[in-house]
């Protein structure tokens, strides 16, 4: 944010020209700089800067009516193969100050972008909403949507499993500040505001249309097979907690830009999480 400049008060220079006997009179005045009262739209990162084309449908809208709009819009994108997610991760969760590493979701760790695989300490795809919810496999839509699959450490992610989030349970050795129980996960508090936008992103854009599952999140937890998540009320809570940093903006951005070219409203306008899930 660029600083104001202090105007100096300048007193007139008053220099005597004579010219024919006359003396005149010449003062310098101070230029005012310009100023405006509006505020500046945060384009860099995305938020609002696309109000007035991108979402123009849904602005003003509340509720069901709001979910609608956003769902019309947010179902415009290209779809990837499940084999195409794994060099678009390495775009999407690129360390900001390692470009050759990703960023690991619930672990938090920095790790190479070639060390993706099934193995021990290797990374693979996380669905953050879990595909036996609503069984959709990895087929392309829900399966393969960006907006929800993030880099994640084998052995975590095989203990996160298709658990519901919600608060509680023990620590998770390899990912510290992440708990589990038997039937609910929590991540550290960095993401908890990033899985709550995925859930609600994929709640709106996916509502059995073009032979999808109708997901949406409930605030029940151990939902086994059924197309629901929870535990919402949790999930609200942790979205205000942890507004969307840096990462998260830019995250959206690319996806936006380079991938599906659709974008999560709620990393936008996370206002847009209370106005539908009242």
């Amino acid at each position: 944010m660029s600083v104001p400049r202090k105007n100096r008060w300048k007193p007139p220079m008053i220099a005597a020209v004579v010219l024919a006997g006359i003396a005149v009179p010449t003062t310098a005045i101070a230029t005012q700089p310009a100023t405006t009262d509006a505020p500046a739209r945060d384009t860099a990162a995305g938020a609002h800067a696309y109000d007035d084309t991108y979402y123009k449908d849904a602005e003003g809208k509340t509720g069901a009516e709001l979910k609608k709009a956003l769902h019309t819009i947010i179902s415009k994108q290209d779809k990837l193969s499940y084999d195409e997610v794994w060099d678009a991760l390495k775009a999407t969760d690129e360390d900001p100050k390692n470009s050759s590493n990703v960023i690991l979701l619930y672990s938090g760790r920095s790790q190479s972008k070639e060390s993706n695989g099934p193995g021990e300490n290797e990374w693979n795809r996380e669905h953050v909403w879990a595909k036996s919810h609503g069984d959709f496999g990895t087929s392309t839509g829900p399966g393969t949507d960006l907006h929800h699959l993030r880099p994640e450490d084998c052995t975590v992610n095989s203990i996160r499993g298709n658990k519901d989030f919600d608060a509680g349970g023990d620590e998770v050795p390899e990912a510290k500040g992440n708990r589990t129980d038997d039937d609910s996960f929590e991540p550290r508090d960095e993401v908890k505001g990033d899985v709550a936008r995925m859930i609600l992103y994929m709640a709106v854009r996916y509502d059995g249309e073009e032979s999808f599952p109708d997901l949406e999140a409930n605030d029940q937890v151990d939902n086994g097979s059924k197309p629901n998540i929870g535990r919402l009320s949790v999930l609200k809570q942790w979205s205000k907690q942890d507004a969307p940093d840096a990462f998260e903006k830019k995250r959206n951005e690319v996806i936006y830009d380079k991938f599906q070219h659709n974008r999560n409203p709620f990393i936008d306008h996370p206002e847009w999480v209370d106005d539908i899930w009242k």
